[in-house]
């Protein structure tokens, strides 16, 4: 009966989904949840990534089943142990338009502790950061602060502005502006560029 629902919920998510048995907890109890996802992936329905992590993997004609992406995985790992999750301001400014290297481990920061994750062959390192760093975290603000931290202060130019600003629809710079108390003074006259941008 749990399995079945359990499989109902995965199977509407969509392929490529990434859950924690956290997910489940209000169709059953923890034991029948892991039980339930454990006889799922015995059935190749669902495939374990690591320890209480598992995907509904997408599929192609060509390679079989395809790998979650780091960002995925990274929502699901904070989902899981209740963190709140930021691109490091090399992954935020390739987000976003501002750099054309994709950082070779996908870094995020975190208000959990600093560690490594290795899932299949993908590693994925998390950092513990200060709040100030986090502000916005989990939102597209979040990453235009951390892309302004990695472009630095005395780089920034009208590109970076009109980058940042065509990324971020009006709602996002309203939220920017009342974020942008939390970061550092240089950043404020910037934001104010981003908000004002037409």
């Amino acid at each position: 009966m749990i399995t079945s629902k359990i499989k109902q919920r995965i199977i509407g998510k969509g392929r490529g989904a990434i859950f924690a048995p956290s997910d489940f907890l209000d169709i059953g109890s923890r034991a029948s949840v892991d039980q339930a996802l454990s006889r799922l992936a015995d059935h190749g329905v669902i495939r374990r990534l690591t320890r209480g992590l598992y995907d509904y993997p997408k599929k192609s004609s060509r390679f079989g089943y395809l790998s979650p992406s780091a960002d995925d995985v990274a929502q699901a790992v904070a989902r899981k142990d209740n963190q709140v999750l930021q691109p490091s301001p090399a992954m935020a400014a390739n987000q976003l338009g501002l750099s054309t290297q994709v950082p070779s481990k996908p870094t995020y920061m975190t208000d959990g502790p600093t560690r490594v994750k290795t899932i299949g062959r993908q590693v994925i390192q998390f950092r513990n950061a200060s709040s100030k760093t986090l502000v916005g975290a989990g939102q597209k603000t979040g990453a235009v602060f951390q892309a302004l931290r990695y472009v630095g202060k005395d780089r920034i130019d009208d590109q970076v502005v009109g980058t940042l600003a065509r990324a971020l629809d009006d709602k996002d710079r309203v939220l920017l502006s009342k974020q942008s108390k939390h970061v550092p003074a240089w950043m404020h006259p910037v934001v104010q560029q981003i908000v004002a941008h037409a």
